[in-house]
């Protein structure tokens, strides 16, 4: 195996080809940080030009597009951020709080939605959040992310992407700052240069119906998983030729399904899990499908009638053990009121709890998962050293998933 050291010596690829694509997941992508703190290990001065993130994915982005340090040193301090997170410092879940909410939907479900009726945004209030990333992302004015704009005069960075969805017109809005970074538009998708803000994070991690939504530009923006189908199109139009995925979806197996949990009619728990899974987890792996099929049709091309098409290697990491069935084991940790909320929808009758699994916000739970993730890395640092370096492989081994 070759010194890391030679990757930067003798880089094999044009500046500015490598991007970072970040799912979402909610607690979830404290997995993503903690993978991403051993690759920084073994390559501490590895240089990412192009990072885009959506939903909780989009908090890890912003954070590394904005620091000033190298990759080590930017991946130690965002497994620290994740490290001195706390439920109370993502939304208020004291009583009063949560009984308010709680007031507001019942009112509102029991009036046929009167007008009179308190209206309801989300079922908990995250301005703790927003105050937890103005401190920890430095933000300045309005909530703008300074240290992009530096990193980019730089050129440490080529691009930085965030997407979010747009709730009135139902599209799919992908928010780019970068140099000379192009933009595009797609049917019910499409990109808006900017100057990344705190708006755009708390946008782009509001889970649907737990978390509420945010006024960018005077319009309001819920999740970017939502409608965003094809997780890895903002890599590509931003340039990229590698991409580095990380997902926070475990592929359970057949084996892993219990017969008894099978025969039991599922909890509404249950059901909003795979939902939120669909959504925010799943895609990834469909993307990276089409991506490996167009790779191929590319390549069997002349050049000449690739019609702008290029191939792009990716690798899609993900992690070695379940997750949802590691909150499970720590759903004590909860604050008791969200934690009996959460009850009440059956998180309790379920081994793998998938939406519990997305707001467990506790020290605990996230750092179980950056261990994971840590040692998920590690055990790939071969991969990724050939991966970084341009070496080919069989898409089977690139991206880890099974082909139809």
């Amino acid at each position: 195996m070759s010194n890391p050291a030679t990757l930067q010596e003798k880089p094999k690829h044009p500046d500015g080809d490598l991007a970072l694509a970040l799912g979402g997941g909610g607690a979830r992508a404290a997995y993503q940080a903690g993978f991403l703190q051993a690759v920084g290990e073994r390559f501490p001065e590895l240089d990412i030009p192009i990072l885009t993130g959506v939903s909780a994915g989009a908090i890890n982005t912003a954070f590394l597009a904005n620091h000033q340090g190298a990759m080590r040193r930017s991946t130690e301090d965002l497994c620290a951020l994740w490290g001195e997170l706390r439920t109370r410092y993502v939304f208020d879940a004291s009583s009063a709080s949560l009984g308010s909410m709680v007031f507001r939907w019942g009112a509102r479900l029991v009036s046929g939605g009167s007008r009179v009726a308190p209206r309801p945004r989300g079922m908990v209030d995250t301005e703790p959040l927003r105050k937890f990333l103005g401190e920890n992302l430095n933000a300045g004015e309005n909530g703008a992310l300074l240290g992009i704009s530096q990193n980019l005069q730089r050129q440490r960075l080529h691009a930085v992407a965030i997407t979010t969805t747009n709730y009135a017109s139902g599209q799919s809005v992908t928010w780019v700052q970068g140099r000379d970074a192009p933009m595009w538009s797609r049917p019910m998708r499409k990109s808006v240069s900017t100057r990344l803000r705190i708006d755009h994070v708390m946008g782009s991690s509001a889970l649907p119906l737990f978390f509420p939504a945010v006024k960018i530009d005077d319009e309001w923006h819920g999740d970017g998983g939502i409608r965003l189908t094809a997780p890895l199109s903002p890599a590509l139009h931003l340039g990229a030729t590698r991409i580095l995925a990380i997902s926070t979806r475990y592929q359970r197996t057949q084996s892993e399904v219990l017969p008894e949990a099978a025969r039991i009619y599922p909890a509404p728990a249950q059901v909003l899990g795979l939902l939120m899974s669909a959504v925010f987890l799943d895609n990834f792996d469909h993307d990276a499908m089409n991506l490996d099929r167009l790779n191929k049709l590319v390549m069997g091309l002349p050049e000449t009638e690739r019609m702008g098409l290029r191939p792009v290697d990716l690798l899609i990491v993900r992690p070695t053990r379940d997750l949802a069935k590691i909150a499970g084991e720590h759903e004590l940790r909860l604050p008791r009121s969200f934690r009996f909320l959460l009850r009440g929808l059956g998180t309790r009758e379920s081994k793998s709890p998938e939406s519990l699994s997305m707001v467990l916000f506790e020290p605990e739970y996230v750092n179980r998962l950056i261990e994971l993730g840590r040692a998920d890395a590690k055990a790939r640092y071969a991969d990724i050293e050939a991966f970084l370096s341009g070496e080919r492989m069989e898409g089977l081994n690139r991206t880890g998933f099974w082909r139809l």
